[in-house]
Formats: C-alpha cells, sequence, structure tokens
C-alpha cells in the first residue's frame, strides 16, 4: 500500500483501515498476523535490524520445554510472507498526530547499508569482513562480523553493516563486501530516512530490557568471568549460541558441575528503585537449571531464593518435578556477595541459611536471574507520544482497561504494560487487537489485498519424487540423533531424489531453498523429518502452496517429540529410529494424493458460553467488531462471580464496573442473551458450528447458527469443609466471604483485635496441584483494607511462598510496612486450628525460628482455591479437553494461550485458569480478536481429511452412525452411508469400526497405512 493509496482513502474516510504495531517481539508478530487476518493492513515497527525480539535468544520454554526457536519460527515465517503485514526494521516512531481512527505517524528508518531487496542472505560479505566485533545477540559471549544478521532465522534475512565498527566508516578503506557482493546489494550511500504513514490506531508492544547487574557490585558481574546473566546462559545452552549448546562456564571454557542461581536480582529491590517483581525469573531459572540438568547429568544446579513465584498454568508442577526429579536444590535466602577464588576462578558465595547460620559455599558458575525493565527507548517511545507512564516506567493502564493507554486509539500489550509471561504477552497481543479493530471496524478490509497462488502441478499419473528435508532443531534432535547420517539414509530410499538437511528447516531461509529445491528437482512429494506436525505442519504446506504443489502432498517424521526427546541417553538407537520413522514417512509418501478442499460461506455470528466478566467482555468486544454475538448463561443472572468481589488490589470498586457492563451487555443490540439456559447438543466445524439450547424458565428447545464458540464458563471459591474448622464455626471464613462483609460495613470487624490467614487451602495439594495466583494478592488486599478500619489490628498470614507477581509487590510492601506479619509454613507442617477453652488456635512451626508458634486469633480467615465450574459436560458436547484440575486445556501453553486445538472455539478467564480480573479482561479480548481472524473471512475451505464412502461396500449396518463422534454419518435416500466432507473432523473413527471396509479416510487410507507399517518392520540399511 502505498502513500498515495493511503492519502486518497483517508480523504473518502475517516478511519483508516491499517494500524501500525510498534515492536517486532512476540507481541508484536502477534498482533501483527491477528490484525493481517481479520483484515487490516499492519505496518510492524522494529527499530533492530530483524523481528522477533528476546524470544530467539531463548534456548527452551517452561514449563514445556520446547524449544524457543522451533515455535517462534513458524510465527516469524507468516509474518515475513504476509501479505498484508510490512515490516519496517530500523525504524523508529517520532511523533504522533490526529485522533483516533485517523493518525499521523512520522518515522525515522536508520541506514542498513545493504539493499533489502537485493540482498538474498548468502553471507559471503560476512564470511570475508575482516572485524570482528563482539556480538550482541549473544550477549557478548561471542563475536560476529561488521556486516551481519542477528541470527540465522532472521525475519528479514538481510545483513545490515555496523557503521560503528565498519573499517570504511571508521577508516575511510575496506568496502571489499561490497566487492564480493554479486548481488549489488551493499549500499555505503544508504542515508537515514524520514517519512509519515496514516494509520487508523497504534499498538505498543516495544518489549523490555534485562536489569543491568554491574549495579549490583556484589555479585562481580562484569569482574568475574564465570558470573554471568539468565539471557548469556541462555545463549551458552542454545545450540546456535556461541558454545554451539556445549555446556561451558566463559572464564576457561571448562564444564561446569555446581552452578549456582541467584534470584531477584533487579527485581524486589527498593535500593535499586525496583520494587516490582518481573514474574518470570523463578520459572526461568528453575527452566535454565533443569535443561542444565539434561545437558549433563553432572550438574548440581542450586537456586537461591526469596519466594518461588510458580504462579502460571502448570508451573508448580514443573517447579515440583525440578526438584523431585531432577535434583534442582532451592535455598531461601539472599546471597550477600560472591568473590572469585584467584587459582580456580570458582566463586566463593556467603549467605545465610534458612536456620539462620552464615554459609560459604564454592560453585563454578553463578547466573545472575536479572529482573525485566522497560528500556530507555520504550520509555522515550511513551513520552513522545504523550501517554503516561508509572513510576517504573511502564505504560500505566486501569485494571477494567489493561489494553488501553491514556491516549485514544494507542493500545499496550507485553511487559511495556507491566512483567509478565509469553502467555499473558500473546494473549495481550491479541486483546490489543480486539480493541484497534473495535475501532475501525467500519473500515476493515478497505486496504488489504488477497494473496494468488499459482495453479497446482498435475502429479496424478506422475511417478513420485521424494524431497528429503532434515532438521537439526539445534540440539533438540541434532544433539541425539546422527543427522547427516538419517539425511544420507534418506538419499537411499526408492523414490527419493533429493535430500537435505538444516540447523532449523522452519525458518525463513529453509522454506526459500525448499521451495528452489521442489523446483530445480521436480519434486512431487515433500517429507520434512523434525517436530511436532501439531505446531509446525501448516506452515510446511504453505509452502508446498506457494511451488504449486498440493499441500496435502506432505508428510512428516516426528524425530523430535517421539525420538530424540524420549530417547535422548541412547543416541545410537535413537539414530536408527529416527531412519525408520523416515523410511516410514517415505513409503507413505510415495502413495499420498493430493485432497481437494470445499469453499463455503461462514456464519459470521459468535456463540459467547458463560456470562461472566470474561464472556461479557468477548460478547462486547465482538459487538463493537460488528459481529452479532449469542451470550449463553446458565445462571438466571450475569456476572458470574464477579458478584462476589467488591474491590480490586488498587482500590477500583469491582460492583460498579459489574453493574456498568451488564447494561452495556443487555443495552446491546447485537448482543442476544439466553440466561437460564443449558447447552445441550453442539455440531459443525469452524465457520459453521450450530448449538441446542434448551432456554429457561420454560425449557424450551432452541437452534442457533454461528460461526465460532468463545467458552467463558468460569471458575468459583473453593468452600473447604472440613478443614481448618470452617463449616463448624462461624469464625473461619474464607477470603471472599471476608471481603463481602468488609465491604458491606459490618461492624465487628473494627473491634476484632487479631486475625490469621491461611494461604494454599485447597491450592498447590496433592488433590490440586496448581497455584490459584489470586490468593496471595487478595490476602493482601483484604489485610490493607482491615488496617485502614483500625490500623492497630494484629493480622497475621500463615504462607508457603508469597505470590506478589509483578506491579503488586508495591502492596506485599505496603502490607508489612502497615504491621502485617507473614510468618512461612511448610506443607508437610500445615498450621493446625483448633478450639480451647471456647477460642481459636492456630498452631504452626515457624521454620525460620525453628520453633512452634501458638496464636490466638479472633477470626481466621481462608485463601481458598479457585476451582472451575462443572464443565464436563459442556466439554464432551464440544469435544475439547480439560486438565486433570478440570481447566480448560488450550492448543499450546505459550503461543496459543487462548485457542483450542479445534479450530474456531476459544477459552478465556477462569474457565482456562485461575487468574486477575485484568488478566480475565485481556484474555476475553484476545478470544475475541482470535474469533474475528475467521469471522473477518467471506469463505472459508474445509474438507481434505475427510472420510469417503464407497456405496457399494456399505451395508447400511449404521456402525458409522453410532461411533462418529461428531454426528456426521447418515443413510442416505439410496440406502447407503453419506458423510458430508464440510461436517466431517477426519478423525478416522468410522473408517476404523466400519465391518465393510466400505469408508475410507482420505490420506490415511489403508494401503498408506499397511505401507508404513511393512517400512517398519523392514531392516535398516
Amino acid at each position: 500500500m502505498n502513500k498515495e493509496d493511503i492519502e486518497n482513502y483517508s480523504a473518502a474516510n475517516k478511519k483508516i483501515g491499517a494500524v501500525m504495531v510498534v515492536g517486532g517481539g512476540i507481541a508484536g508478530i502477534q498482533a501483527s498476523l491477528d490484525l493481517a487476518n481479520s483484515g487490516y493492513y499492519v505496518y510492524l515497527v522494529e527499530k533492530s535490524p530483524s523481528i522477533g525480539g528476546v524470544m530467539p535468544q531463548l534456548d527452551k520454554t517452561f514449563p514445556t520445554n520446547d524449544c524457543s526457536m522451533c515455535i517462534l519460527s513458524p510465527k516469524l515465517v507468516e509474518c515475513g510472507r504476509h501479505f498484508n503485514i510490512e515490516i519496517l526494521t530500523n525504524t523508529q516512531v517520532e511523533e504522533v498526530l490526529g485522533e483516533a481512527g485517523n493518525l499521523e505517524v512520522s518515522l525515522i528508518r536508520s541506514p542498513r547499508f545493504v539493499d533489502e531487496d537485493k540482498c538474498v542472505g548468502c553471507g559471503v560479505c560476512a564470511e570475508k569482513c575482516p572485524v570482528k566485533v563482539k556480538d550482541k545477540f549473544n550477549e557478548g559471549l561471542g563475536e560476529r562480523k561488521a556486516i551481519y544478521i542477528q541470527y540465522p532465522q532472521a525475519i528479514p534475512l538481510v545483513y545490515q553493516i555496523d557503521k560503528d565498527h565498519c573499517r570504511y566508516f571508521i577508516k575511510g578503506k575496506c568496502r571489499i563486501c561490497e566487492k564480493l557482493c554479486k548481488n549489488e546489494a551493499v549500499n555505503f550511500e544508504d542515508t537515514e530516512k524520514r517519512f509519515t504513514l496514516k494509520v487508523g490506531s497504534i499498538i505498543l508492544a516495544p518489549g523490555f530490557e534485562l536489569f543491568d547487574p554491574q549495579l549490583k557490585g556484589e555479585y562481580g558481574y562484569g569482574v568475574y568471568d564465570n558470573v554471568v546473566t539468565s539471557k548469556q546462559f541462555e545463549r551458552i545452552l542454545s545450540a546456535s549460541g556461541p558454545s554451539m549448546g556445549h555446556l561451558e562456564r566463559p572464564g576457561d571454557k571448562k564444564e561446569p558441575k555446581k552452578i549456582g542461581f541467584i534470584q531477584c536480582v533487579g527485581s524486589r529491590d527498593l535500593q535499586a528503585g525496583k520494587g516490582y517483581c518481573s514474574s518470570v525469573c523463578c520459572m526461568y531459572a528453575i527452566k535454565e537449571a533443569v535443561v542444565a540438568k539434561e545437558h549433563s547429568g553432572e550438574v548440581e544446579p542450586t537456586i537461591f531464593f526469596m519466594d518461588i513465584r510458580a504462579h502460571g498454568k502448570g508451573f508448580d508442577d514443573y517447579y515440583k518435578r525440578a526438584e523431585e526429579e531432577y535434583g534442582v536444590r532451592f535455598i531461601r535466602c539472599m546471597v550477600s556477595k560472591i568473590v572469585e577464588m584467584p587459582r580456580t576462578k570458582n566463586l566463593r558465595v556467603t549467605y545465610i541459611n534458612e536456620e539462620g547460620k552464615p554459609v560459604e559455599e564454592e560453585f563454578d558458575m553463578m547466573v545472575l536471574s536479572g529482573g525485566l525493565t522497560p528500556s530507555e527507548d520504550a520509555r522515550a517511545l511513551g513520552e513522545r507520544l504523550e501517554i503516561r507512564l508509572n513510576q517504573y516506567g511502564f505504560c500505566e493502564t486501569s485494571q477494567f482497561s489493561p489494553l488501553s493507554t491514556s491516549r485514544a486509539g494507542i493500545f499496550v500489550s507485553g511487559v511495556f504494560q507491566g512483567p509478565k509471561d509469553i502467555p499473558e504477552t500473546v494473549a495481550q497481543a491479541s486483546g490489543s487487537v480486539a480493541c484497534a479493530s473495535g475501532l475501525l471496524s467500519e473500515s476493515r478490509g478497505s486496504m488489504v489485498k488477497g494473496k494468488e497462488y499459482p495453479l497446482e502441478t498435475e502429479v496424478k499419473d506422475i511417478s513420485p519424487r521424494i524431497g528429503v528435508f532434515v532438521c537439526h532443531c539445534g540440539i533438540n534432535i541434532g544433539g541425539v540423533i546422527d543427522v547427516p547420517q538419517v539425511k544420507g539414509y534418506a538419499e537411499s530410499l526408492r523414490d527419493v531424489v533429493y535430500a537435505e538437511e538444516g540447523l532449523y528447516v522452519c525458518s525463513q531461509d529453509f522454506q526459500e531453498l525448499m521451495k528452489k529445491a521442489i523446483s530445480e528437482h521436480n519434486l512431487n512429494r515433500v517429507v520434512v523429518a523434525s517436530c511436532s506436525p501439531r505446531t509446525h505442519e501448516p506452515l510446511f504446506q504453505e509452502t508446498l502452496r506457494e511451488t504449486g504443489l498440493n499441500k496435502y502432498l506432505f508428510e512428516m517424521a516426528n524425530i523430535r517429540d517421539q525420538c530424540s526427546w524420549v530417547h535422548m541417553r541412547q543416541k545410537e538407537d535413537a539414530t536408527k529410529k529416527a531412519k525408520a520413522l523416515v523410511r516410514m514417512a517415505v513409503e507413505n509418501a510415495r502413495l499420498i494424493q493430493p485432497l481437494d478442499e470445499l469453499s463455503l460461506e461462514i456464519k459470521d455470528k459468535a456463540l459467547v458460553i458463560g456470562g461472566g466478566l470474561s464472556g461479557m467482555t468477548a460478547a462486547l468486544s465482538l459487538a463493537d467488531q460488528g459481529y452479532e454475538v449469542y451470550l449463553v448463561e446458565k445462571e438466571a443472572k450475569l456476572g458470574g462471580v464477579l458478584h462476589d468481589v467488591y474491590y480490586t488490589l488498587e482500590g477500583d470498586d469491582v460492583q460498579s464496573h459489574l453493574r456498568e457492563i451488564i447494561e452495556r451487555v443487555e443495552a446491546n443490540p447485537s448482543i442476544h442473551i439466553f440466561k437460564d439456559t443449558m447447552v445441550v447438543d453442539f455440531s459443525g466445524y469452524k465457520g459453521n458450528f450450530e448449538i441446542g439450547l434448551m432456554v429457561g424458565p420454560g425449557m424450551f428447545y432452541r437452534k442457533l447458527e454461528h460461526g465460532i464458540v468463545i467458552v467463558a464458563t468460569g471458575g468459583e471459591e473453593y468452600k473447604p469443609v472440613g478443614e481448618y474448622m470452617y463449616g463448624e464455626d462461624e469464625l473461619v471464613m474464607t477470603q471472599l466471604e471476608l471481603e463481602k462483609r468488609i465491604a458491606n460495613g459490618a461492624p465487628e470487624l473494627s473491634h476484632i483485635d487479631s486475625i490469621v490467614m491461611i494461604q494454599c487451602v485447597g491450592s498447590r495439594t496433592e488433590e490440586r496441584p496448581y497455584c490459584s495466583r489470586v490468593c496471595c494478592s487478595e490476602a493482601v488486599k483484604n489485610s490493607l483494607k482491615l488496617k485502614e478500619l483500625n490500623p492497630n489490628m494484629n493480622i497475621c498470614i500463615l504462607y508457603r511462598d508469597i505470590r506478589s507477581y509483578g506491579l503488586m509487590e508495591d502492596y506485599y510492601t505496603l502490607a508489612r510496612k502497615k504491621g502485617v506479619k507473614f510468618i512461612r509454613y511448610d506443607l508437610n507442617s500445615k498450621p493446625g486450628v483448633t478450639v480451647e477453652d471456647g477460642a481459636l488456635k492456630v498452631n504452626i512451626k515457624d521454620p525460620a525460628l525453628g520453633e512452634d508458634l501458638s496464636l490466638s486469633p479472633d477470626l481466621i480467615v481462608l485463601s481458598s482455591a479457585i476451582i472451575p465450574k462443572e464443565n464436563d459436560e459442556l466439554a464432551t458436547l464440544l469435544k475439547v479437553p480439560r486438565t486433570q484440575e478440570g481447566f480448560f486445556l488450550e492448543a499450546h501453553m505459550k503461543l496459543r494461550p487462548v485457542d483450542f486445538a479445534t479450530d474456531g472455539i476459544y477459552v478465556c478467564g477462569l474457565a482456562h485458569s485461575p487468574k486477575l480480573i485484568s488478566e480475565c479482561i485481556s484474555q476475553a479480548y484476545a478470544a475475541s480478536a482470535r474469533a474475528s481472524t475467521i469471522l473477518s473471512q467471506e469463505r472459508i475451505h474445509v474438507g481434505g481429511v475427510v472420510a469417503t464412502v464407497n456405496g457399494d461396500l456399505c451395508a447400511a449396518c449404521l456402525t458409522c452412525v453410532r461411533v462418529c463422534p461428531y454426528d456426521v454419518p447418515v443413510i442416505n435416500e439410496e440406502g447407503f452411508a453419506e458423510i458430508n466432507m464440510a461436517k466431517c473432523q477426519g478423525c478416522g473413527s468410522c473408517a476404523s469400526e466400519c465391518p465393510a471396509k466400505a469408508i475410507e479416510l482420505q490420506h490415511f487410507r489403508d494401503e498408506q497405512i499397511l505401507a508404513k507399517c511393512n517400512a517398519l518392520l523392514e531392516e535398516a540399511v
């Protein structure tokens, strides 16, 4: 979209159908993709030479230990090849004028000195460049040349000249890169460019930087070689890092045995001006300790911490496994200093142990877990855009509008809004898209262009010509499996005419290599041996489609999940198994055929199940984007658990907001509300769903058609009957019950002298191993309210770990200043509650003092778990998975936090996991944005992998009708089974059960399955 087009459109329409995303990290990438897939043109502005942000620097992600680059690469490539995303690297926003819907942005683009249109990323220039400098991407642990790319999978894959180190710019001579470049891409006359763009809205996602540990001189960073930052340790662990994944310490390249991790370096530190918690440091330290242990079984990791803040979904279980299965040692203390031993370069660490005794211990290497802080560039950006920042430099938002900045039309996501992990960042990115889309819905589709594919190559009567591409996946595969040997073996297999290996097969440069190989070698089948088809198959299928091949002429061999990960200690056998998996994939590829898909219209209506805060927020967001919404609530009133919450930690009036949002929902003509209603049946596929409802109070049946589903069934407070005398003594209550009394002004509370609060009641137990996330802040919130009523009240909170993550840490600090006492307890010595002489007694062992304490409170308050509302029948109807605790399970924990694996169905709020009000709102917006990527399309393609019926063999026995979980097969007028390819989900149940073998599942036909089985039984060459 050129400037003239934009100006012409702007003149005729007030609101512009383009959005600028500032920041090319995972938040910016997700926001850009959601916007572009929802009908908006996107300018993705990134100040560095390539997009990706911090994620490419990470080795693995917790709690699944997925390779960070593996899960990010498909999004990088999709972003780089998207027709409606214009990536502007080396670019910064200088000024924004105008009003929401019509903003004029002034930008400055720094010179790259390499022409993006001419550079092919061959690397000859860097190979011959004589200048070496410290590599910032590898955190100074390695070197790069003065002409460089940031990392191997960089988007765009274009080299850049570092003007500060280039000999030509310093001394006026060299220019060898210019002489060697056959494409004449090097341009030393490149200059800074200033230009303006007009957009309807802006999303800020400028990311973060780590706290500079040199400001904590007691740890010796920058003085002692073997004291490193957490990000440096990530690069050491990474296969693409300076040591190629070999675990070594920087000082002398020796493999360390004892590695220590120090938490809260630049977090929870008032002296450093960082009073907040950075939210992720505990978990990434645990991850790094676990991964280090996987690299070398001899490693002995120790984590020094104050509180382990494993407050995310699946985090506590990961923490527990790290301790019990990997032998990670956890010591609750703050390290006072580190001193290097002159001869060995080992590090002597001094700390006070939990018994209060001074200890000195020697480590080979120390890792400083640095806190997250807004970069100076991000702060300056906020000031230039005239948006409010908080005392720490994060973008200031409210609890009820967590994605809106103080300036209309400008939204925020990611760490710039406050410290957070990747799933919350991704959810906020999608959520900010919903906010922008609600503002610009009338301009959707006005500035986008469609993608055209080449005509499909006819392969029906042509002999198979198979190409095999084997991925090292860093060391995820290459560290266990002999990839060159597997590649060589693939070349020997029948009908394989080309084989290649690559460090990351999913990277953009390898996709181009793959397309070139398909063209040059006339390949008509492609096999990729790498990781999971669940995350990567669509990427490779798109590559095939761009070359003119039908996307179903593709097969994957999962040599990561099914081989290297499960056989990491059996390298020789793992290589043999990888060969077998490739052999099976090739035999299957020989028989696969192109498949057709059906183009159908989309029903552009949305269904939201659950009328609590998340459901109502999602419904309003969808309505603002121009869609009709059905909102189904099984209770007689909207609001859910929010009826029991009266104020936030920050002091916001929750009931006032609840009344306002209910009024907005009920007054919105695009939202059709069904209260006292049950879901009784469900069928269909993305874009075309049908749901059956029993609508109260008369309980009449109603069927609705819609294109997407958002599940927001909510959660509730666990009632701990039988624990700590709850239900037996009226002076024992839950936090929500206490909150109601405080809000209603119960006069007896101001006269109470002593209260004991007990944390983790029903959470972090064997029955519910998860953290309920909000309980600590709830206890702090109510304690501060009680202190307002009676400053002399004696309040004691019994806890295991205080998890006041993010900016909530300030309130934890305030509570301590107000005199609230915090006493820790262990799970194996939980507090005991008794009644003695008619008075409550709480007995607890204080691990810090090593003594038994007896408390005599007037009131006991239990911080109870958040549990999901009853949802097993709904999960069965929708055919969506749940965790063992009953929360709904998303498609991918990190990068698809609100999607189900079933396309077109999304989840948000407490139905997903425990979370704060602001997090529920962000996730609700995210679900509506993801839903819009479907609803905004006119048509959808379905079919492909579907079951087909041979009517001559069908006996109409009804077996398929009974076994199909989606109720698709019917007996037609001709007397045999018929399967609607638009509704078929390709599960194969009917094909496997049909006694006459009249049903065949396309892409998984019997002859293909038998060929794979026979290949498995063949001896390896």
